[in-house]
C-alpha cells in the first residue's frame, strides 16, 4: 500500500503547477504501480483547428507528467526528479472532441534513475494515441560538507 502522505498530495502534484493547472490535468486513479491521468477536451488545446485534433505537445506533456507521477509512486515519496530522456511514438491522432487519458508505470528503479513506460488513449489503453519510454534522474539531497559547516560556524563566531 502506498504511503498515505504521498497519496494525499498526488492530486495536487497532478494539477497544482501553473502549466498542469492551465492544461486541466487531473489524477484519475492509482492501481497498483500504475497512475492514470485525464485531460478534459477543450477547444484551446487543439493543435489543428481544421480537424479538431489535440496538440501533439499536449500529448507528450501528459505522458511526461504521468510518467513522473509513476516515479513518485515507485519511490513511495515525493522527491525531486527530472526527465533525462523521453521518446514518444505517435501512432494516430487523438479523436476530436474526446478527453485524453494517460497511464504510466515505473518498471525499473535504482538509486539514481527511474525507467517508465506510458501510453495515451481515449477509452482503451490497447488502442493508444501515443506511447512513451522515458528515463528520469532522481535528485538526492546534497550532503553537507562538515568542513564547510565548521568554517561557517567559526566565521560567525569571529564576527
Amino acid at each position: 500500500m502506498p504511503n498515505p502522505d504521498l497519496l494525499a498530495i498526488l492530486p495536487q502534484l497532478a494539477s497544482g503547477s501553473a502549466h498542469t493547472h492551465a492544461l486541466g490535468f487531473q489524477l484519475e486513479n492509482i492501481e497498483g504501480r500504475r497512475v492514470r491521468m485525464r485531460v478534459p477536451y477543450r477547444p484551446e488545446l487543439v493543435g489543428d483547428p481544421a480537424s479538431g485534433v489535440l496538440s501533439g505537445g499536449l500529448v507528450s506533456t501528459l505522458l511526461d507528467h504521468v510518467g513522473g507521477m509513476s516515479v513518485w509512486l515507485a519511490l513511495d515519496q515525493f522527491q525531486s526528479i527530472a526527465t533525462l530522456d523521453m521518446r514518444v511514438d505517435y501512432m494516430r491522432a487523438a479523436a476530436p472532441g474526446r478527453d485524453l487519458l494517460a497511464e504510466a508505470e515505473c518498471y525499473q528503479l535504482n538509486r539514481t534513475m527511474a525507467f517508465v513506460r506510458a501510453w495515451a488513449f481515449e477509452d482503451n489503453p490497447d488502442n493508444p494515441v501515443a506511447a512513451s519510454q522515458a528515463a528520469y534522474i532522481i535528485h538526492k539531497p546534497a550532503l553537507r560538507d562538515h568542513r564547510t559547516d565548521q568554517s561557517h560556524v567559526q566565521a560567525q563566531a569571529d564576527a
